[in-house]
C-alpha cells in the first residue's frame, strides 16, 4: 500500500475531524507536477515550530506519547511539499509565519519560547479566529487560518497514521478477526485501530 493510500484510510476514519480542503488534497487521484513540489521550504527550526504546535494538538498522555514523539514536526512540511498544489503551500508558509508574528504581537516570545498555557491560549485564539472567518467569509487573516486548519488536519492525520497513534493510542490487534461494527468496548478501553 503507498502512502497517500495508507492516509486516505486513515483520513475515512476520521471523518468530520478533516477539513474538507484536506480531504480533497488526500482523494484527488492526481500527482503534483514536479514543479510544484517543494514550492516552499521550510528549516529545521521550523520543523521545531511544527512539531510544538502538533504537540499542544495530540499531547503525551501517561498511556501514549503525543504528536512530536511521533515525529509530526517533519511530516507536517513533508505532506504540506509533497501533496499539495504550490498556491496551497504558499498560503500555508504565509499562515506559519503569520502565526510566529502573533506570537510576538500576543507574548513578545517566539512561538518555541511560549509556555505551554500560552501556546494553548494562542491556539483557541486560532480556532475562535476560523471560526469567526468561516461565519464572514472574510479576507483577514485568511493564510493564518489556513495554516491553522491544515496543520491541524496534518496532526490528526500524521499522529493517528503513525504507529505511536496506530499502536499506543489506540487499542491494536495484528489480525482482529471479523469486522463488527458494534462491538462493545469495556469501561475506558481505547477505539481500535484496525
Amino acid at each position: 500500500m503507498h502512502r497517500r493510500e495508507a492516509l486516505k484510510n486513515v483520513a475515512f476514519l476520521l471523518g468530520g475531524a478533516i477539513s474538507a480542503s484536506t480531504m480533497g488534497v488526500l482523494f484527488e487521484s492526481f500527482t503534483l507536477p514536479e514543479n510544484e513540489k517543494n514550492f516552499v521550504s521550510f528549516s529545521v527550526q521550523d520543523q521545531k515550530i511544527f512539531a510544538e504546535f502538533a504537540d499542544i494538538i495530540v499531547p503525551t498522555t501517561k498511556s501514549s506519547a503525543g504528536a512530536k514523539a511521533a515525529g509530526l514536526g517533519k511530516f507536517i512540511p513533508m505532506m504540506m511539499q509533497d501533496c499539495y498544489p504550490k498556491e496551497m503551500q504558499t498560503s500555508f508558509a504565509r499562515g506559519f509565519k503569520q502565526l510566529q508574528d502573533k506570537s510576538m504581537q500576543d507574548f513578545k516570545k517566539s512561538y518555541v519560547a511560549l509556555t505551554v498555557p500560552e501556546r494553548t491560549k494562542l491556539m483557541v485564539d486560532l480556532r475562535l479566529m476560523s471560526i469567526a472567518q468561516k461565519e464572514t467569509k472574510s479576507e483577514e487573516n485568511k493564510d493564518l487560518v489556513y495554516f491553522f486548519i491544515t496543520a491541524r488536519d496534518l496532526t490528526l492525520l500524521g499522529y493517528y497514521s503513525s504507529e505511536i497513534g496506530c499502536t499506543k493510542a489506540r487499542e491494536y490487534i495484528l489480525v482482529p478477526g471479523r469486522y463488527d461494527g458494534n462491538t462493545k468496548l469495556k469501561p475506558g478501553q481505547k477505539s481500535w485501530a484496525t
